[in-house]
């Protein structure tokens, strides 16, 4: 059986938006969304620069036993799915009543394990911990809390592949739904924020330390690019098989037409152009397309030196004189990590919608392997009917993605 995959509703919550509107104001408008975190640097960071989100109140929505056992990130993915399933016209009676699976990507809960660390070493009594941390903690968090508040009877999964885990989770559920074995899956990518999340990227010498201008730190594919900027939140999509949304009137969004991936199978932390190229050819075979055929790449390129020239180096080897547009989302956005490859399927589904790519902001001079590339530095008014999406991660493991305009 091979059937095919639409997108019916989409939700977001994130730095540049806590809807898919106010994120689209922002893509249009080229909009960051980072600051400065002054707690970063009182607790030791070499940089305090971050995405500001703002944290939602749950109070008066879900009831107060629910929300203690909510992580920080499956507080934005529960407003994620919410929204993407009142887009989706999927009510409670429809989820009760059918069987609706849920994969999601998230790849740590740290907040919540230190939390209940400190508790241990001040009180020396488990009995004081409480029973929440262990629902915030585990790092399918979000999988058992949403599939508990929406009554989801399906697939239930974590997907945890570090920046590439809300792209691959599509990308399976994708799969799955394609081979008949589920009708409807919410699937996405979420992201912790806070502080305790982090220190250890930090430690590395990955983040940007641009602090004096932070709309300006993010630069991917910039010849002055220092590091990435970390960010979060979630992001949430609801996917069907096509029949299935037709039969029940669904507003079809965009179809996914095609997932690859591909292991680099190198250093752990060591980028791979052969590794990237592999997945996106795989994705673009599988759609049945060429690259002369895709309207717009939204690159993984996170403002990181060695990332984002392998990925450069990979685009330039596949695109190289073709007419696709690139950017990189993550100019406004910061590295939403394990949510990224979700998010930026939103992010692309919008700019199909609404007919514009949006920019690689803070871009000045291309590096050496990006001056071949044809990426938007401005916003560029234009139909988009065929977007890849590209997101790498850690151990090597990549993820692409085709999407198709509804039509």
């Amino acid at each position: 059986m091979s059937r095919r995959v639409v997108i019916t509703g989409m939700g977001i919550w994130s730095c540049i938006g806590k809807n898919k509107e106010e994120v689209r104001d922002s893509l249009y408008n080229g909009r960051s969304g980072i600051g400065i975190e002054p707690e970063r640097l009182q607790y030791g960071y070499r940089s305090g620069l971050t995405g500001i989100l703002e944290h939602p109140v749950l109070k008066g929505v879900l009831d107060r036993r629910t929300r203690v056992g909510l992580s920080e990130e499956a507080e934005y993915a529960y407003m994620a799915a919410k929204e993407a399933f009142e887009e989706a016209g999927v009510d409670r009676d429809y989820l009760r009543e059918h069987e609706v699976g849920i994969i999601f990507g998230n790849d740590s809960s740290a907040k919540p394990v230190i939390e209940a660390a400190e508790i241990m070493r001040e009180k020396h009594d488990s009995a004081l911990i409480g029973s929440g941390y262990i629902f915030q903690s585990m790092n399918s968090t979000v999988n058992m809390n949403l599939s508990t508040i929406f009554s989801l009877k399906g697939i239930n999964f974590t997907v945890s592949a570090a920046c590439a885990s809300g792209s691959h989770s599509i990308g399976l559920a994708f799969m799955m739904i394609k081979q008949g074995l589920q009708d409807m899956i919410l699937a996405g990518g979420a992201q912790e924020t806070n502080f305790y999340s982090m220190a250890t990227f930090d430690a590395l010498g990955a983040f940007s330390v641009r602090m004096d201008e932070p709309a300006k730190a993010s630069r991917p594919f910039d010849v002055s690019r220092d590091g990435l900027i970390p960010s979060g939140g979630a992001a949430a999509l609801i996917l069907e098989d096509y029949d299935h949304a037709v039969a029940r009137g669904a507003n079809i969004l965009a179809e996914i037409s095609g997932y690859g991936f591909s292991s680099n199978g190198g250093g752990i932390s060591q980028p791979s152009d052969d590794g990237s190229l592999k997945a996106m050819t795989r994705a673009l075979r599988q759609a049945g397309v060429t690259p002369e055929e895709i309207d717009y790449v939204n690159a993984h390129a996170t403002s990181t030196p060695q990332g984002d020239e392998f990925e450069a180096i990979a685009l330039d080897r596949l695109f190289n004189g073709k007419k696709a547009w690139i950017s990189s989302t993550k100019s406004m956005t910061g590295h939403e990590c394990w949510m990224a490859g979700a998010s930026e399927i939103v992010y692309s589904v919008i700019m199909m919608r609404d007919g514009f790519i949006a920019p690689n902001i803070n871009l000045e001079q291309p590096c050496e392997a990006a001056k071949n590339l044809n990426i938007a530095r401005e916003t560029i008014v234009t139909p988009v009917n065929l977007v890849l999406s590209n997101s790498f991660g850690f151990g090597g493991t990549n993820s692409a993605l085709v999407i198709r305009k509804a039509t």
